[in-house]
């Protein structure tokens, strides 16, 4: 039950679109106020049993009826508190098989609806998280009352926020997933259909729910499905749409192969006695940190992930090779590990702050909650593959965590050698001495370590009080 003293409530700022209610929190204690126009669709959603259906399942998380005390302001019919989803992700850093798995998620979801009488008001891939590797919907006022032969309104959003980029992540270029951070209400049908090859109109099902889908819209002639105008959809076409669009999405592949990290773990300059050296210090070095969270900066494939996971640690996992946070998320999903949520971020242009006045989606540092950073063979991609400074990376690394173990790879390594082998060496200060010299502002260094049969050292440091 939620604390009777009632902090002071601060409302979400992203959200404000659905005019059912909107989350809010007070203290560490999320709430979800409901309107009294909602009533009959929330009572209909609870008395059908389909709230507990979804609930027990792990596909909706629990929402607690509690005291109006609890409420934001006088407009409340109804306040819950909300489970929360640990760590709040985009739909821009998932991956393509995260992607993938939402979308069959909200399916899965409008089928039961239907089966119940009710139906998803809304598609919106911002109404699911992660818990680790388990997609789960987190908007129990998504769901309203389906009238006779209704259309589902949440057709068009449904394939703009799932299907759109999917077929263009199969399609055309795994990147095509990050136009979602400049289309925050899903990806333009007619865009994504004039970018796809023209050989995806030869298939049914990106044919009917992408191209012919952009069609109508160009030619405002709204099929039912499409706008839920007047035309009418019986619960049997319905069922079949649900069913269309699941086998179209389950249809679309991308193989996470090829790319320069995706395959790192297989190439690694690293000798049986350096790897070994280096995954016994990390080990150490984690067991003598503090806290909850790790954030594995530059996580590649996970390997370091599951170990920090394996000491008990809730670990996000961040790097920007998408075929490399897909091989972790397949291998994560496959082998039922808990505790770890993979996501393409790239640490040179991390997600900012977008939406409506900069306060729909927030951006990554003001989302960070790590206890400890893992930045292991990072250090030379930022300071040299992107000219980053040691200084500036000491600033951004202290805003995402407040511990932090770091790799520093020398020059004279064959990682960092085959790296100026093409340019000049414009960097006198990336040296050992360099690095512990511009942290020292914002971290106090607490151990240090070389790393057996390697040319490299694992450091371990804490923010200072004049960082944070």
């Amino acid at each position: 039950m939620p604390d009777l003293e009632r902090p002071t409530a601060i409302r979400d700022a992203a959200s404000f679109r659905d005019p059912s209610g909107f989350v809010f929190r007070r203290g560490n204690q999320l709430f979800r106020q409901v309107h009294e126009h909602h009533s009959p669709d929330w009572q209909a959603f609870v008395s059908s049993g389909l709230y507990d259906q979804l609930v027990e399942r792990h596909r909706l998380v629990r929402h607690n009826e509690v005291s109006s005390e609890f409420a934001f302001d006088e407009r409340a019919w109804r306040v819950l508190e909300v489970e929360e989803v640990p760590f709040v992700s985009y739909p821009y850093e998932w991956t393509f098989g995260q992607l993938k798995d939402a979308a069959l998620l909200t399916l899965d979801v409008q089928a039961a609806a239907v089966a119940a009488g009710m139906t998803l008001k809304d598609a919106s891939a911002y109404n699911v998280l992660f818990d680790g590797v388990r997609p789960v919907l987190i908007d129990g006022l998504s769901f309203e009352r389906r009238a006779e032969d209704e259309p589902w309104i949440a057709y068009r959003q449904f394939c703009q926020h799932f299907l759109a980029p999917l077929a263009l992540m199969s399609g055309r270029d795994v990147r095509a997933g990050l136009l979602l951070r400049d289309f925050i209400d899903g990806i333009p049908l007619d865009l994504a259909a004039g970018l796809l090859p023209a050989g995806s109109r030869f298939r049914l099902g990106l044919a009917t729910h992408l191209h012919l889908h952009a069609r109508a819209q160009r030619q405002r002639s709204s099929p039912a499905a499409s706008q839920g105008g007047k035309s009418r959809l019986s619960r049997g076409r319905l069922e079949a749409l649900i069913d269309s669009l699941r086998s179209t999405i389950q249809g679309l592949k991308w193989e996470p192969s090829g790319t320069q990290w995706s395959d790192y773990g297989d190439t690694t300059s690293y000798s049986e006695q350096g790897a070994a050296s280096k995954r016994a210090l990390v080990e150490r070095f984690l067991r003598a940190s503090e806290g909850e969270w790790v954030w594995d900066v530059g996580a590649n494939t996970g390997a370091f992930s599951r170990l920090a996971a394996d000491l008990g640690r809730k670990v996000v996992a961040l790097d920007a090779d998408a075929a490399a946070a897909e091989q972790n998320y397949r291998s994560l999903r496959r082998d039922g590990a808990a505790g770890i949520l993979p996501l393409v971020v790239d640490l040179t242009n991390p997600s900012p702050a977008l939406g409506w006045a900069h306060q729909e989606r927030r951006s990554l540092d003001e989302r960070a909650n790590a206890d400890v950073l893992l930045a292991l063979a990072l250090v030379h991609h930022l300071a040299i593959g992107n000219n980053v400074p040691f200084p500036q990376l000491s600033v951004f690394l202290a805003r995402l965590g407040r511990q932090l173990i770091i790799e520093f790879v020398p020059k004279t390594d064959p990682r960092v050698v085959d790296m100026l082998s093409n340019r000049r060496d414009v960097f006198p200060d990336y040296t050992l001495d360099g690095l512990k010299a511009a942290f020292e502002r914002d971290w106090r260094l607490l151990d240090e370590e070389p790393i057996e049969d390697s040319q490299r050292t694992l450091l371990r440091f804490v923010r200072t009080a004049q960082a944070a």
